[in-house]
């Protein structure tokens, strides 16, 4: 397996796998306007670092966006010492595979590298395997930095809980 700054002729395949990966978690409903955000790997990598895992005959097995501080447009958190990651997918017939976790480390890395003090991330209750790996790395949950999601397709009564983990380096 390699993982690798993802080049631009990558990008709208990982943006098909992200927006494959997260509707494979709900049955295949809409993901409202957050799918065109999941397509738009292109804009994301202008504004962050996206990473991507291949397999040994070079096919894209996923990626995720690496989020170096807050003043990226791309940062869903405020610490000043902090660095994040998002929108972490691997397509659905490589997972289990260690790309996830491979993906992960590398934002871990980068994260050291830079100095950061901690790695934020959100993930939402239907994924469980992913939280269940972020654990075994390290992760701890931030209840006190979660997000409850009321926009389209989301609502008051029904939102989206976004839950928070923080690993310190």
């Amino acid at each position: 397996m390699e993982i690798r700054l993802i080049r631009p002729d990558e990008c709208e395949t990982l943006g098909e796998i992200t927006l494959r990966a997260y509707k494979n978690l709900i049955g295949g409903e809409s993901l409202g306007p957050y799918e065109n955000e999941l397509l738009d790997v292109a804009s994301r990598r202008r504004e962050s670092e996206v990473y991507v895992a291949l397999d040994d005959e070079g096919a894209l097995m996923g990626g995720v966006t690496y989020v170096p501080d807050p003043a990226s447009t791309m940062s869903a958190f405020q610490d000043p010492e902090g660095a994040g990651i998002r929108m972490l997918a691997v397509d659905p017939q490589y997972q289990k595979l260690g790309a996830g976790r491979a993906l992960v480390e590398i934002c871990i890395a980068r994260a050291r590298h830079q100095h950061r003090r901690r790695i934020i991330l959100h993930s939402t209750p239907v994924m469980a395997i992913a939280q269940d790996m972020y654990k075994r790395i390290g992760f701890e949950s931030s209840p006190e930095l979660d997000v409850w999601f009321h926009d389209d397709p989301y609502s008051t009564s029904d939102p989206l809980h976004l839950i928070a983990y923080t690993l310190a380096l």
